[in-house]
């Protein structure tokens, strides 16, 4: 009969396989890694330093959930914006669970700001289907404000493309 792991050790190779497979570099340390140095004390944690010198520069942690073999890119959001866009979700059911979902409108802030052909698209779609109930309004001011913080004025131009697209193709 196959011994069977630790629960210490289950966390450690399944850290160890999701930093494997994101290309993440990692190291033990705390009480975890002293036992395995001599210490005899009991501890109920595990300590890791990960070197996230991509999660630094993008703020995104990919991963991927091992059941369905899913990526998800997990983006840490900070102080401002990404506040802004919590404080205005809403829960939708899926799956039995009420999951926060961003507003539509600062969906397609968030793909203006983006602006991949793919992301322009999602505007689109999102414009067409919401015509009646957008707030545009809410979607111009976030637009206007990210513009000054980045010292942009491409945003709002963009945005009013994409509305004119997404009204004519709607007619």
């Amino acid at each position: 009969m196959p011994r069977k792991r630790s629960p210490v050790a289950d966390v450690l190779v399944a850290l160890d396989r999701s930093c494997a497979a994101t290309g993440v570099s990692w190291y033990l340390f705390g009480a975890q890694a002293a036992l395995l140095y001599g210490s005899a004390r009991l501890t109920a944690d595990v300590d890791a330093t990960v070197l996230l010198a991509f999660v630094a520069a993008t703020r995104v942690i990919p991963v991927v959930h091992r059941p369905t073999g899913l990526p998800a890119d997990i983006v840490l959001g900070g102080p401002g914006l990404e506040e802004l866009f919590l404080s205005r979700a809403s829960k939708r059911s899926i799956g039995g669970t009420q999951i926060p979902v961003v507003s539509p409108e600062d969906l397609i802030v968030m793909k203006v700001l983006a602006g991949r052909d793919k992301d322009k698209e999602d505007v689109r779609a999102v414009l067409r289907a919401g015509q009646a109930t957008l707030k545009l309004d809410s979607v111009r001011a976030t637009i206007e404000m990210l513009e000054g913080a980045l010292g942009q004025s491409d945003l709002m131009p963009l945005f009013d493309e994409l509305l004119a697209q997404a009204m004519a193709r709607r007619s």
